[in-house]
C-alpha cells in the first residue's frame, strides 16, 4: 500500500486543483449536453477527444513513466483491442454486439469483418489503471487487490451499459446485455490487475480517485434518467 496521507508539494497542488477543475468541467459540460440539450449529437462527437484529454491529465500526475509503464499502457491498450476484435466478430468475448460512431473511426471495418475503434483501447487502459490505483488505498494482498479492482472494473461497465446504446457507443444483439459480459469483463479485468500489480512503475496518482468517481457519476446519473 501506498502511504496517500504524504501531502503533496505545493506546485503539484496547484496543478492538481486546475486538472481536478478540468475533469469536473469535461464531465459536467458532457452530462448536460447529453442529458438536456437539445442536440446531444453535438457533445457526443467530443467523446473522444475528452476520453483523450482525461487521460493525458492522468499521465501529468504519473511519476516514474519508465519503461515498464510504457510497456504495460501498450500490452493492456493491445490486449483490450484485440478481445474487443474477437467479441464483436465472433461473440465469444462478452457477447454479441457491434459498435456504433460515437467513439470514433473504427479500425478493420470491412467485410468480412466489424470494425472496432482504437479508442476502447485507450478505455480499457485508463479503466484498469484507475482501478488498480484506487485499490492501492487499502492494506491488501495481491490477490484480494486484483479482485477487487476487477469488481470496480465491473462495477464501472454495469453503469456503463444502461448508456451505451441509447448514445451509439455501442449495441447488442436484441438490445439485451448478457450475463457473459459481466462474467468476461471480470476475467479479462483479473488478468489486466494482475500484469498491473507485477509491472514496476510507481503506484501512485493523486487525480485518480476524482476521474473514477466522476466518470462513474456520469454514467451512473446518465443511465438514470
Amino acid at each position: 500500500m501506498v502511504d496517500y496521507t504524504e501531502p503533496l508539494p505545493a506546485a503539484t497542488n496547484r496543478r492538481l486543483r486546475v486538472a481536478q477543475g478540468l475533469v469536473l468541467l469535461f464531465h459536467f459540460t458532457g452530462f448536460v449536453g447529453l442529458a438536456f440539450s437539445n442536440n446531444p449529437d453535438f457533445y457526443l462527437r467530443f467523446t473522444p477527444l475528452t476520453l483523450g484529454l482525461t487521460a493525458l491529465l492522468l499521465l501529468w500526475f504519473q511519476p516514474g513513466r519508465n519503461a515498464s509503464f510504457w510497456g504495460f499502457c501498450l500490452t493492456v491498450a493491445l490486449l483490450g483491442f484485440g478481445a474487443e476484435f474477437v467479441g464483436v466478430n465472433t461473440g465469444r468475448f462478452f457477447g454479441h454486439y457491434t459498435y456504433g460512431d460515437t467513439l470514433g473511426f473504427k479500425l478493420f471495418d470491412s467485410q468480412p469483418f466489424k470494425g472496432v475503434p482504437p479508442m476502447i483501447a485507450l478505455n480499457w487502459v485508463v479503466t484498469t489503471y484507475l482501478c488498480g490505483m484506487l485499490v492501492r488505498y487499502l492494506p491488501l494482498g495481491e490477490l484480494p487487490r486484483i479482485l477487487l479492482a476487477a469488481a470496480l472494473m465491473v462495477g464501472f461497465d454495469a453503469c456503463m451499459e444502461p448508456v451505451a446504446g441509447h448514445f451509439d457507443f455501442w449495441h447488442w444483439s436484441a438490445n439485451v446485455i448478457p450475463f457473459q459480459n459481466f462474467r468476461d469483463w471480470f476475467i479479462f479485468a483479473c488478468i489486466l490487475q494482475m500484469l498491473f500489480n507485477r509491472t514496476t512503475f510507481p503506484k501512485r496518482n493523486p487525480l485518480v480517485p476524482l476521474v473514477y468517481i466522476t466518470q462513474l457519476l456520469f454514467f451512473f446519473l446518465l443511465g438514470a434518467l
